[in-house]
């Protein structure tokens, strides 16, 4: 309930927004760094001491990735693969910080992961929606 709260808050905060505004906001005790692409916007919370300008590449390099794994990212890509969208993010991020920077890597590890799946569903006849 608390979890929804702040997201409605920070997603009304952050729509009411100007586009030519800065893209980092201070919201309680954390600093909102958000970037828009097209129609998504992507956001994060970061404490004080972190740098506003390596959040930006970070969630830039993101959307990069997004980009070439799906070929154009677009809503229903990330409502429809979501569970992609969060393992690619944790291929590239690991506990707030960058894992791997090289994006040929990260989806290299990326189509590893695939490549296994479709195996290990082959493996038992069937896709993994037929298994639940």
């Amino acid at each position: 309930k608390e979890k929804k709260k702040i997201t409605r808050e920070l997603v009304q905060t952050v729509l009411a927004r100007k586009p030519k505004m800065c893209s980092f906001l201070e919201w309680r005790d954390l600093k909102i760094v958000y970037k828009r692409y097209a129609s998504l916007y992507f956001c994060c919370a970061i404490e004080d001491q972190d740098n506003e300008l390596i959040t930006l590449e970070i969630i830039h390099r993101y959307v990069e990735l997004l980009d070439k794994y799906f070929g154009s990212v677009c809503e229903l890509d990330i409502i429809f693969n979501f569970e992609k969208a969060y393992f690619i993010l944790d291929e590239f991020l690991l506990g707030g910080e960058v894992q791997e920077t090289s994006k040929k890597n990260v989806l290299k590890a990326i189509e590893q992961a695939d490549l296994l799946q479709e195996s290990q569903n082959e493996e038992w006849g069937g896709s993994s929606e037929d298994i639940l």
